[in-house]
């Protein structure tokens, strides 16, 4: 809801496509430098302790943004100012967040099941939050969307302090931040797997994931609707995405998840290819549900691999990576975005970055059976594979 709501604010504002890039890049931008220091921080301290004061920090923020828009006071500098703190809150609680998850269960191979079950409530929230946001913003303004988003940290605040956690991280010896922050870089670099996963993340969210950023023009110029549009287009992406997280919980192993990663991202480059083609809602709504469903199909796939192989005392570090590639780069991608649409429109703009996600899925692909070979004795030593595999599972 507050993404919806921020979004059109701003646009109702200004009326300027760079600006709605701008405000995406203020939230998402202090993830690519505070991620590396955060990984080492969330490796040290208590995880759980750590989300119950981000979620406190984030209602605060929503509470900020409610006050000065029901005031009628906002503007948007005030607004990238909320959104720069509220990318510094996000900086610490994503990498505690995804490290957390293996806290909360109790057996490693349900670890694929947890990560998908995690994504459905989240886009659970995506499909009903836009569709609300939009009838609230054209009922009564964009301040209730920011006021009911500051009090439903309250239910999640009261739920991680209801959490009796089980499973503590291994304690490990506390070195030099620069020297943490190295070995961690060298962990995920050196690692053909890790390092081939997050770069093919990084790309993809830096060219396809702007679409979402756009979707205030799509809503208004090419399809000449209003905030029910905007909120019917973003509904039908969560939609697609829920669909995703539902079947990726049905898996049953982390096998095979690397040939889902390059089919779901081929999908993702094509639906962005025709929803930049599109000029009538049914199919655009089509078109960003296939894109909502091949985006979260790639982003959950790749969080099952790394959070598989990780090794616990860097996992902190590696799930700031994750962060990174998944958010701290999307800010260039929604600046560039917003200033190429301002020349050349929001359809080819988008349809760019579909092509740009078809070549690297292509590249990925290539680069798969090199990948394979390594994870297979990684996959034997964690049990997921037996020792000496049939030919059929190589």
């Amino acid at each position: 809801m507050t993404r919806v709501a921020t979004s059109w604010l701003v646009y109702r504002l200004t009326n300027s496509p760079f600006l709605l890039g701008l405000t995406s890049f203020a939230s998402q931008i202090p993830i690519l430098f505070l991620a590396p220091f955060a990984g080492v921080w969330v490796d040290r301290w208590d995880r759980h302790r750590t989300l119950v004061i981000t979620q406190i920090l984030s209602m605060l923020q929503s509470f900020a943004l409610a006050w000065l828009a029901l005031a009628r006071v906002i503007t948007v500098w005030e607004i990238l100012v909320l959104m720069l703190v509220q990318g510094i809150i996000n900086s610490f609680d994503m990498p505690a967040r995804q490290s957390f998850v293996v806290q909360m269960i109790e057996q490693r191979e349900d670890l694929g099941n947890a990560i998908a079950l995690n994504s459905s409530m989240v886009n659970g929230a995506r499909l009903i939050g836009p569709a609300v946001a939009g009838m609230l913003i054209a009922a009564v303004g964009e301040g209730y969307c920011f006021l009911l988003d500051g009090f439903s940290y309250l239910a999640v605040i009261a739920s991680l302090l209801a959490m009796r956690i089980t499973q503590a991280p291994p304690h490990r010896e506390r070195r030099e931040l620069r020297t943490e922050i190295s070995e961690g870089w060298r962990y995920v670099t050196e690692s053909a797997p890790i390092g081939s996963v997050l770069l093919f993340l990084t790309l993809v969210s830096l060219v396809g994931m702007p679409y979402t950023v756009l979707m205030p023009i799509f809503a208004t110029r090419v399809l000449h609707g209003g905030p029910h549009t905007l909120g019917f287009l973003m509904a039908a992406a969560g939609l697609g995405a829920l669909a995703a997280a539902v079947s990726l919980a049905m898996r049953r192993s982390v096998l095979g998840l690397g040939r889902v990663i390059v089919w779901s991202s081929s999908l993702f480059g094509l639906a962005l290819i025709g929803f930049g083609l599109s000029h009538a809602l049914p199919l655009s709504l089509l078109a960003v549900a296939a894109a909502g469903f091949g985006m979260m199909r790639h982003m959950a796939s790749s969080n099952t691999i790394l959070q598989t192989i990780v090794e616990e005392d860097k996992r902190g570090r590696v799930m700031a990576y994750y962060s990174m590639a998944f958010q701290g780069l999307a800010p260039f991608g929604s600046l560039a975005a917003g200033a190429i649409a301002s020349r050349v429109g929001a359809p080819r703009t988008i349809m760019s970055g579909g092509v740009l996600c078809l070549a690297g899925a292509a590249c990925f692909a290539a680069r798969l059976p090199a990948i394979r070979r390594v994870m297979r004795p990684l996959y034997r030593e964690l049990g997921i594979l037996p020792a000496v595999p049939p030919p059929l599972q190589e």
